[in-house]
């Protein structure tokens, strides 16, 4: 039977639970059921508790982090990385239940921005080439019995096969063949160079103060779809799935998580959300993307570190705001040659361009 919303009685019930968000209707409470349903997609993988699991795991750990962790970390009291550029524009996944393509390849630009320090990177992966292709190869779909997918299966993808930009396989909501990849797709591929599962609030606050968002999970319930801002508290309606999203701040303040949703910009706090600490699952766990193996050119870079061990062909450089980067070990010659540039360069303070393929460089000019 489907879910009749009735604003006013949702609202008297926020005073009574005084929660603190406002309800009221949205471009997802003008669905019918089956259509919001077609807007999550989590469901839990093979090695994932269930939602109500994860619940019950959420609450378990805010009390305990209230009681200690609270008291013994120095990470900021509040992050917002929207404010410093670090988060690209809410996207829509439609009628489609690949919400963890877009919290994944949302936590992915977040990330290669942070990882150059240049909140302007032109950054969009492609949610259509995650989905539609990664995800398809293992049967999920958009919707029926094969809908959804998880986190773990699309990080382990994004690393391992790669994902193109948007321009290369641009979405639309609804069951796509992986066919309509432009030609030189295997060329524009990006890969991430890793990813660990955060366990713990500690560590995800301290993640996304310093490295960049996070993807979680969560169960959503039928008066979530009417959330038109504040700080989301369940209290109202059945449990009606589950939903993946990126995570890009959040206040210890009002105790909540900003998440970034994917229900267009007009939804919610123009696309995002804040949600309390321990609500729906939302903090079981996040996943956290490690780094980005990129590909290009880079310019007028610095180089501050360098590091070489007893082993053929091992060696790296740091550059400044991107971190440690490896020299191609492909031949004895240029990797000699590239190092004594590189090392001129850090000695002098001179500026330099280099190329690198998936995070290796290749090729070096000093300037």
């Amino acid at each position: 039977m489907p879910y009749e919303l009735d604003f006013e009685a949702l609202r008297s019930t926020i005073d009574e639970e005084d929660a603190r968000w406002e309800a009221g209707e949205t471009a997802l409470t003008k669905m019918s059921d089956e259509e919001r349903e077609h807007h999550l997609g989590y469901v839990p993988g093979p090695d994932d508790p269930s939602l109500e699991e994860q619940e019950r795991r959420a609450e378990a750990k805010l009390e305990r982090f209230m009681a200690t962790e609270a008291m013994t970390y120095e990470y900021p009291t509040s992050v917002d990385l929207r404010n410093d550029g670090y988060v690209t524009p809410v996207r829509d996944q439609g009628s489609c239940g690949s919400c963890v393509a877009f919290g994944v390849a949302a936590a992915a630009e977040g990330r290669a921005r942070k990882q150059r320090n240049d909140p302007d990177l032109a950054v969009d992966y492609s949610e259509a080439h995650l989905f539609y292709c990664h995800a398809r190869d293992e049967g999920r779909r958009c919707s029926g019995s094969n809908a959804g997918w998880w986190p773990s299966n699309a990080l382990d993808a994004f690393e391992a096969k790669g994902v193109v930009g948007e321009s290369c396989y641009p979405y639309t909501a609804g069951d796509q063949d992986c066919t309509d990849l432009c030609s030189d797709a295997e060329s524009r591929k990006t890969r991430i160079t890793g990813w660990k599962r955060l366990n713990s609030q500690s560590d995800m606050k301290d993640w996304l103060a310093t490295k960049g968002p996070l993807v979680a999970c969560y169960t959503v319930y039928q008066d979530f779809f009417s959330y038109q801002s504040g700080i989301y508290k369940h209290v109202s309606g059945d449990a009606v799935g589950g939903h993946c999203v990126c995570v890009v701040g959040y206040n210890d303040a009002q105790q909540y998580w900003i998440c970034k949703n994917s229900w267009g910009s007009n939804w919610g706090e123009s696309g995002y959300f804040r949600i309390a600490y321990g609500q729906c699952g939302i903090d079981s766990t996040m996943d956290a993307i490690e780094g980005i193996a990129e590909t290009g050119w880079v310019r007028d870079a610095r180089i501050v570190g360098l590091w070489t061990i007893n082993e053929d062909r091992n060696a790296w450089v740091y550059v400044k705001d991107m971190g440690w980067r490896k020299l191609s070990p492909a031949s004895d010659n240029v990797l000699l040659d590239m190092l004594l540039q590189l090392s001129e360069a850090k000695t002098n303070d001179r500026r330099v361009d280099f190329y690198q393929e998936n995070g290796i460089i290749k090729q070096v000019y000093v300037f």
